[in-house]
């Protein structure tokens, strides 16, 4: 792996740092956890939360962990209904405020996410990274990052691994700390949730360019 600006911080205070906020934040923010919890337990049925295996840090596979936002509801063949229909008005707005996000801090507290990284994405996507964006999966996912304070859902594929990869290259704790205030600004303005073709985010199908090499 190659070296970056801020290894140091990266190497020795990153995770520690991540562990200490992620405990504080379960602690304070315990309250909106279970109201958001009950609420979607009554609104959403069971299970509770929905639970995904997704690539970490040198794409090891995990559990994340995130309240659910959809129904289960099923067409006549026993098929899901598209995300579309799913998504509820509940769950549009746990989306839209990142409260759906909030069960992620016991994954940062378990050392299988970060507060800032890049995005945990689907485990199906592994085999459809180019060399360059393969490279997002150097350091931990994070629960914010680059480029969900840059556009989130609303910018393409090729856009967000390059801010992802960005950031592997300038990890710092100035810039972790830049993107945790640009995030909760974020979440206040409510910008970028979705695409502008789909409810949530088209599925990644591989980029249409070759590898980039550096």
């Amino acid at each position: 792996m190659k070296e970056t600006k801020g290894s140091i911080y990266k190497r020795f205070l990153k995770r520690p740092m991540d562990f200490i906020l992620s405990f504080i934040a379960i602690i304070v923010l315990s309250p909106v956890l279970l109201i958001v919890a009950i609420l979607a337990r009554v609104k959403l049925g069971s299970p509770l939360l929905f639970k995904q295996k997704r690539p970490g840090l040198n794409e090891k596979i995990f559990m994340m962990y995130k309240f659910r936002t959809m129904t289960d509801e099923r067409d006549e063949n026993g098929e899901l209904l598209p995300d579309s229909v799913r998504l509820t008005r509940f769950g549009r707005f746990l989306r839209s405020t990142s409260l759906d996000e909030l069960p992620e801090l016991f994954n940062i507290l378990k050392g299988d996410m970060a507060i800032i990284g890049p995005r945990p994405l689907l485990v199906q996507y592994l085999p459809l990274y180019n060399e360059h964006q393969k490279r997002r999966h150097e350091v931990r996912p994070g629960l914010s990052g680059l480029a969900q304070v840059s556009g989130r859902n609303a910018i393409s594929w090729e856009d967000k691994f390059e801010l992802d990869v960005k950031y592997v290259d300038t990890v710092s704790l100035f810039n972790d700390w830049k993107i945790i205030y640009s995030t909760i600004k974020k979440v206040f303005v409510r910008e970028g949730i979705n695409s502008e073709t789909a409810a949530t985010m088209e599925y990644f199908e591989g980029s249409e360019v070759g590898d980039k090499n550096e």
